[in-house]
């Protein structure tokens, strides 16, 4: 098999292509594919795979245990998940015999997935089964490069702040036009973060607030606390920092939740039909 490894911009992500991930059980292709993630500033981008729902869950449950499996989701995304792998995150706007087939317009604000729980994700890896011809891009920023450009005043100022993530502000950014139970806007859907994490495999550190759940800085008030995370939001999304996937069938995309944030962009009315999984990270370790 003839594996090519390309580089997709100089801010963040890389692809592979000639490489088959339905068989786990041969070399180090796991690790292989962590290191190759590190490298490429969180984002892989693997294309041309053929997964049933088993093959992706076993191939996601390799980098660590699975939110839907060891720690379930928000009640609210109960009626999106696959009926036979709780694993998996349907992300649709197909309805099939009244049925809606995932969530639709989901993702579409700046955010990192599940990061008010106390173990936010790792790693989400989505898999394009049916995509729009045109349309429907991705949108990944690299919160590694937005930290590094910060000036070493700013950098010193952030660098004992800790946020509060709360499943709340994903409910106003995205859930108005839904309903979202009462129980997953508390308890186990908010946790502390530091304002600046370090990536337990690579040591770097990262930017870890988005527009999406972070709710608010921890010792400032409303409008200080406004004013800086906006100062944060809006230098952490610039171009520069940036690659827009645009997706093809089959493309199967990892990103890790620790140094990125992504945006999905709601431009299309052709169906799109896609599967995510979410590994578990760990605890935020502050800078």
């Amino acid at each position: 098999m003839d594996v090519k490894t390309t580089r997709l911009c100089p801010a963040i992500g890389a692809e592979i292509s000639g490489l088959d991930v339905s068989d786990i059980s041969s070399g180090n292709l796991i690790g292989e594919l962590r290191q190759a993630v590190n490298e490429a500033g969180g984002l892989l981008v693997l294309r041309d795979q053929e997964l049933t729902p088993e093959q992706h869950v076993d191939f996601s449950r390799a980098f660590g245990p699975l939110f839907g499996e060891a720690e379930q989701l928000q009640n609210t995304v109960k009626p999106y998940l696959h009926p036979d792998f709780p694993q998996i995150y349907r992300v649709s706007n197909k309805v099939v015999d009244g049925k809606v087939q995932g969530r639709q317009r989901a993702g579409t604000y700046w955010h990192s997935d599940v990061s008010f729980r106390k173990k936010p994700a790792m790693f989400s890896i989505l898999y394009g089964i049916e995509v729009p011809p045109l349309g429907g891009d991705t949108v990944f920023t690299n919160m590694t490069l937005a930290y590094e450009a910060l000036s070493d005043a700013m950098k010193e100022m952030i660098a004992p702040l800790h946020a509060v993530h709360h499943f709340a502000g994903a409910s106003n950014a995205a859930w108005s036009h839904e309903k979202v139970e009462e129980e997953d806007l508390e308890g186990a859907n908010v946790a502390e973060h530091p304002v600046v994490r370090i990536h337990a495999e690579t040591g770097a550190k990262s930017l870890f607030v988005n527009p999406g759940n972070t709710s608010h800085l921890i010792g400032f008030s409303p409008e200080e606390s406004n004013a800086l995370l906006g100062f944060l939001y809006e230098h952490a999304i610039q171009p520069e920092f940036q690659y827009r996937h645009r997706w093809c069938p089959r493309d199967l995309i990892i990103w890790d939740n620790r140094c990125t944030l992504h945006y999905a962009i709601s431009d299309y009315s052709a169906d799109r039909y896609m599967h995510r999984t979410t590994v578990i990270g760990e605890e935020p370790v502050a800078a």
